[in-house]
C-alpha cells in the first residue's frame, strides 16, 4: 500500500477535529459542562483519546471552539436564509435572532458557554471564534457602521449581556423582550429577521450541518477516485502544534 498524500492526510485531520468539535456540542448539551470527559468526547467522536489534547489544550477550550463553530454557522445560515437580501437592517435582525435562538433552544449549552467565558482565559482565539467576529463585523458593515472597530464590539458585547439574561437561572428575561429591546436599539422593525423558533424535543438533534463530517472524494493527486476514508479513520502521525 502506497502511502498517503499529505492532502489525503490534511483531510483526515480536518475530519477528526470536525468530529470532535461536533461530539462537544452533542455531550454538553446533553448532559453538562462536568459531567463530560475528554474520553467520551472522543468515544462519541470515534477519535483516539490523544488526538484531543493535540488539537485543544483541554476541554473548556475545546468546548469554546465547539460552540463558537456552532454559533457561526447557525449565524451563515440564517443570513443566507431565502429570500437572500443584501439590505444590512434585515441581516442584523437576522443576526440577533440567530443568537437568541441558540440561547432559546439550547439553554444548557450556552450557560456552560458563558460560564467558559469568564474563566482566566477568556476569548479562545481559534478558527471558529475569528469567523464568528468576522460574520458580526460585516453584519455591522451593512447595517451602515461608519466605525465598525467600535461598532462590532458594542454588538457582541449587548448579544453576550441578552444571552446571560436570557439564561441566568431562577430570574431569566423572557427571550422575547430581550428581543425587543435590541430591536429598538438598532431600529429595527418587529417584522424583521427569524424570531427564535422551539427545536424539537424528541431525540438527539441532528447537529452534522453544521460540522462538515461527511464523506466526500479526498482532494489532490494521488487521493484515488473512491470516497475519503470513513468517519472512524485517523490520521497518520501529526505534524507539531502550530504557533498560536
Amino acid at each position: 500500500m502506497s502511502p498517503r498524500s499529505a492532502s489525503v492526510n490534511e483531510e483526515l485531520r480536518r475530519r477528526s477535529r470536525e468530529r470532535l468539535l461536533q461530539a462537544a456540542v452533542e455531550l454538553v448539551d446533553e448532559h453538562g459542562f462536568e459531567a463530560t470527559t475528554l474520553g467520551a468526547i472522543a468515544d462519541r467522536a470515534g477519535s483516539a483519546r490523544g488526538l484531543v489534547s493535540y488539537y485543544f489544550p483541554g476541554k473548556r477550550q475545546l468546548l469554546q471552539s465547539a460552540v463558537h463553530r456552532l454559533m457561526h454557522r447557525t449565524l451563515e445560515e440564517a443570513l443566507e436564509h431565502e429570500p437572500h437580501t443584501e439590505d444590512g437592517r434585515e441581516r442584523l435582525a437576522r443576526a440577533i435572532d440567530a443568537i437568541l435562538g441558540l440561547a432559546h433552544n439550547r439553554p444548557v449549552l450556552m450557560r456552560q458557554h458563558m460560564a467558559g467565558l469568564l474563566q482566566g482565559e477568556g476569548f479562545v482565539q481559534c478558527p471558529e471564534q475569528r469567523r464568528l467576529s468576522e460574520l458580526l463585523g460585516d453584519t455591522v458593515a451593512r447595517y451602515g457602521s461608519q466605525h465598525v472597530e467600535t461598532d462590532y464590539p458594542m454588538l457582541r458585547a449587548v448579544l453576550m449581556g441578552a444571552v446571560y439574561a436570557a439564561l441566568v437561572p431562577g430570574v431569566p428575561m423572557p427571550i422575547a423582550a430581550l428581543r425587543a429591546e435590541l430591536f429598538e436599539r438598532y431600529g429595527l422593525d418587529r417584522e424583521l429577521g427569524l424570531p427564535p423558533q422551539a427545536a424539537p424535543a424528541a431525540g438527539r438533534q441532528d447537529l452534522s450541518r453544521f460540522f462538515a463530517t461527511g464523506d466526500r472524494p479526498a482532494p489532490g493527486p494521488g487521493a484515488g477516485s473512491g470516497p475519503g476514508p470513513g468517519p472512524g479513520s485517523e490520521p497518520g502521525p501529526e505534524p507539531g502544534p502550530e504557533p498560536g
